[in-house]
């Protein structure tokens, strides 16, 4: 069986789901996981870290904070504020908010590499301007269960009775539009041209190259 029968990307064109607020500029990557909980072999788990030093005081005892609220625990859309993602680039940020259950991020701006990082994983990271987003993060806070509609494709949002513009960096809307935001995957797909254009490479070792399945 050829790698393209076994893997598939699915293309992520709308996204769906309550909201959940989170204020502030200048959200670095050591606020979204702190460094001590990236001593992991793999990301499970780490969606219970995420903003842990913001949730939590050195006794472990809860803090004033959205993701500590019963009424956002089911929430899958972020709702963030501008340059969110800044600092390190590591991948960890965004592994642990969708281990803890986000699907996407609207916001005023981003950090280029964080950005990446959702891509990487299919969540879209939206954008709009400052009032629109303050708008928004207030309605979240008045209708916790109230569902926020991102039309990836169409570049819009709908909340309520309104629909905004946002907008989606072009390159990431066709690679989350067309499923080919997993690179990983798309190699995978592709096992079998992957393996030809490798054997036609004069530094690349036959040996090297694995066998088709």
């Amino acid at each position: 069986m050829s790698g393209s029968d076994e893997v598939e990307i699915p293309e992520v064109d709308y996204v769906s789901g309550s909201g959940i607020p989170i204020r502030g500029n200048d959200i670095d990557t050591d606020q979204i996981i702190p460094a001590r909980f990236m001593k992991v072999v793999t990301f499970d788990g780490l969606g219970e870290f995420a903003f842990f030093d913001l949730r939590f005081d050195d006794d472990d005892n809860p803090k004033d904070h959205p993701m500590n609220e019963d009424r956002f625990q089911d929430s899958s859309v972020m709702v963030v504020n501008a340059n969110f993602g800044c600092g390190s680039s590591r991948e960890h940020a965004p592994q642990a908010l969708m281990r803890w259950g986000i699907d996407a991020i609207i916001g005023e701006s981003f950090a280029e590499i964080f950005a990446g990082n959702c891509l990487a994983l299919g969540i879209p990271t939206v954008t709009a301007d400052s009032e629109t987003i303050q708008e928004l993060q207030d309605w979240v806070d008045a209708n916790p269960d109230g569902e926020i509609e991102i039309d990836v494709e169409a570049e819009e949002v709908t909340y309520g009775d309104t629909t905004i513009d946002v907008t989606v960096d072009e390159a990431q809307r066709k690679a989350l539009v067309e499923g080919v935001w997993d690179t990983t995957a798309l190699m995978k797909s592709n096992a079998d041209a992957v393996r030809e254009k490798a054997k036609e490479l004069p530094y690349v070792d036959d040996a090297a190259i694995p066998e088709a399945e």
